[in-house]
């Protein structure tokens, strides 16, 4: 296991890694919707909140040598499900077909108070591993 850091998304607020990889697969933390440079919780509506908690997926993806389209499942928490419609719209800003998996809840309250919390599970290309001339078939 290997932990993924990078200033590009804010520091975690306790004691775990933005993101670690595991064999293919990349996991995110759950990302709030703080601004790394001003280490303050986004200002202002739903959809700029959710635009920043992506932005920081994206960033801690980046690091990993991975993009958004490399995402296959995301799980979204919300303290307030009424906000669903605007952080879809907003979520099709980050994702294009063939969308990955998606979960959302309704919590009853998050971390410093935020409205939104999002965490990405990514997975590397099979070809980035050392055995690219053998199908993932044949290794099982």
């Amino acid at each position: 296991m290997k932990a993924i850091q990078t200033t590009k998304a804010p520091a975690a607020v306790g004691p775990y890694s933005q993101a670690v990889e595991s064999g293919l697969r990349v996991y995110v933390s759950g990302q709030l919707p703080i601004d790394p440079e001003t280490r303050e919780m986004k200002e202002g509506c739903i959809k700029c909140k959710t635009r920043q908690s992506l932005t920081n997926i994206r960033h801690i993806l980046e690091e990993a040598e991975l993009s958004m389209k490399d995402v296959v499942k995301v799980t979204i928490l919300l303290t307030d499900i009424n906000d669903f419609s605007a952080v879809n719209e907003v979520y099709s800003e980050f994702f294009e077909e063939p969308y990955p998996a998606r979960s959302a809840f309704a919590v009853a309250a998050l971390p410093l108070g935020s409205p939104i919390e999002i965490e990405a599970i990514a997975e590397k290309d099979v070809k980035a591993w050392p055995f690219v001339d053998r199908k993932i078939s044949d290794l099982f």
